[in-house]
């Protein structure tokens, strides 16, 4: 089954939902190794993205995406709106001429909106970020993986964040004292994979 616009908008307004229950999560997780934000900024951006959708709804899935970035970029604060907003724009230009997404789109949508985030980003695999969580879910993907499957393996990526020395952001500013904590952008990663799981198609 083909994921459509209405699998997408399903997806937004599930993410939004999930920022919002683990909001309190996520600022806990990086007032430990970051700014304390993390939480409030994804609830605040997402509330932000499914209300501009309400308001006027794209014609289709490159136009959600689109909208998604403009709106994240705008209002997350931090390197999570950028990084965020670089993952729709590019998967909305994976989607262009797309009425719905077939297997291997879902793929490519993926994998653009991955790599953006890694380019913007400059970080690597092994760096405590939501990379962490991200490449393992694509690499799941890019093997016929299902969703769900996707969802799993950025799990494990999250949860492999713990002992990991950060490399990049505000958390590498502790060295060896970000050791021990999970990754709050690799944990909100994974809350994205795990609303696509919930909401698109099999």
């Amino acid at each position: 089954m083909a994921v459509s616009t209405a699998h997408i908008r399903a997806w937004i307004d599930r993410l939004q939902q999930a920022y919002a229950e683990n909001r309190e999560r996520l600022t806990e997780l990086d007032s430990a190794i970051g700014d304390a934000d993390h939480g409030t900024n994804m609830d605040r951006g997402f509330t932000a993205a499914r209300a501009e959708l309400e308001a006027h709804p794209p014609a289709d899935i490159r136009g959600i995406f689109q909208s998604v970035a403009t709106v994240l970029i705008r209002t997350v604060g931090g390197a999570s709106g950028p990084l965020y907003g670089t993952f729709f724009l590019r998967a909305a230009a994976a989607a262009a001429g797309k009425g719905d997404l077939q297997a291997e789109d879902v793929a490519a949508v993926w994998k653009a909106g991955v790599e953006g985030i890694r380019q913007r980003g400059k970080a690597e695999p092994g760096d405590k970020t939501m990379l962490d969580a991200l490449l393992p879910a694509l690499g799941a993907l890019e093997q016929g993986g299902t969703l769900q499957a996707a969802a799993e393996a950025a799990e494990a990526g999250m949860r492999g964040t713990i002992p990991l020395v950060a490399r990049k952001g505000r958390a590498s500013y502790l060295g060896a004292r970000s050791s021990g904590h999970q990754d709050p952008g690799a944990t909100s990663a994974w809350l994205l994979l795990k609303a696509a799981a919930e909401t698109w198609p099999a």
